[in-house]
């Protein structure tokens, strides 16, 4: 992040999260519609100082610029149902696909937030449902790790042209852009086809200066200079046996704790529990191909 507009002194923060919370309580709460925002935010913004500090670093301690990005996130919020969106809110094949899932974490002990790109294929018709089921990953890490950053990983293994859905990756970017300030460590996109090159170009435009400093591009041979072997996939060089599966969300309690050093490595962090039901083809537009349960 460039230290322009650094604050000296705590006093500072201070005063200028309080006039954040005065204008945006003044010129963009008051007189408007009753039902503009999600009132819990509204609550939560007048008491949460981490929150307000938040979206003032990630806009450099512009006052007018965190309070439109405030705005605009918190338009989003109510739009996307958040603070109601919860496991049962997402039709269920979504989860049984894999696409996205949280597991285990980088070097520098951040949680990882997987992509699997060949899971994807554009289509308008459940173009919400996959925002929202992103939505809920964010929001749920956001609630049990207050204030810890997230590595997104794109693992982009097998993908192709068809797999890029620019809107999709540009909806990515706008949650940790515009909607979850601070919140992204480094996004990494691991063994990206040459084909795909031109696309990534254009999604460092949408990026901003904020946050194209986090954007790393790794081969599978580089890839470990970021994440340790014990949690990369075999097809990475690693030697993590975490396969996928759905019921239960895997990470559901959080069970690897952080150590000064990253992380410790658990065991149960290494099993995956079994899917208990034979399952119907899935309908799922993630895959071009109709997805597979994943071996055990």
């Amino acid at each position: 992040m460039a230290e322009v507009g650094k604050l000296e002194s705590e006093q500072d923060i201070e005063n200028k999260i309080e006039e954040t919370r005065q204008k945006f309580k003044n010129e963009y709460v008051q007189g408007q519609e009753s039902d503009k925002y999600d009132s819990r935010d509204v609550d939560r913004i007048q008491k949460d100082d981490a929150l307000v500090e938040a979206y003032l670093t990630w806009r450099l301690y512009s006052v007018g610029d965190a309070l439109k990005m405030i705005d605009d996130s918190f338009l989003w919020r109510k739009e996307f149902g958040l603070n109601d969106l919860t496991e049962s809110s997402i039709p269920k094949w979504m989860f049984e696909t894999g696409a996205v899932f949280l597991h285990g974490y980088d070097k520098e002990g951040n949680k990882l937030f997987w992509f699997k790109v060949k899971l994807h294929t554009k289509d308008a018709k459940t173009s919400m449902d996959k925002k929202k089921y992103v939505a809920f990953w964010l929001e749920r890490y956001a609630k049990r790790e207050p204030g810890m950053p997230l590595t997104v990983v794109f693992d982009m293994a097998d993908s192709g042209i068809s797999n890029i859905d620019m809107d999709f990756v540009k909806y990515v970017i706008n949650c940790f852009k515009v909607y979850y300030p601070k919140f992204l460590s480094k996004m990494i996109i691991v063994d990206m086809p040459w084909i795909m090159n031109a696309a990534w170009k254009i999604v460092r435009t949408w990026l901003g200066p904020e946050a194209i400093s986090k954007l790393k591009f790794a081969s599978k041979n580089e890839i470990q200079s970021f994440i340790g072997p014990e949690y990369l996939p075999p097809h990475m060089g690693g030697t993590d046996p975490f396969k996928y599966s759905y019921p239960p969300l895997p990470d559901d309690d959080f069970q690897t704790p952080i150590c000064e050093n990253g992380p410790i490595v658990s065991e149960d962090d290494n099993e995956s529990k079994e899917c208990e039901s034979d399952s119907k083809e899935l309908e799922s537009s993630f895959s071009s191909e109709v997805a597979i349960k994943p071996n055990k």
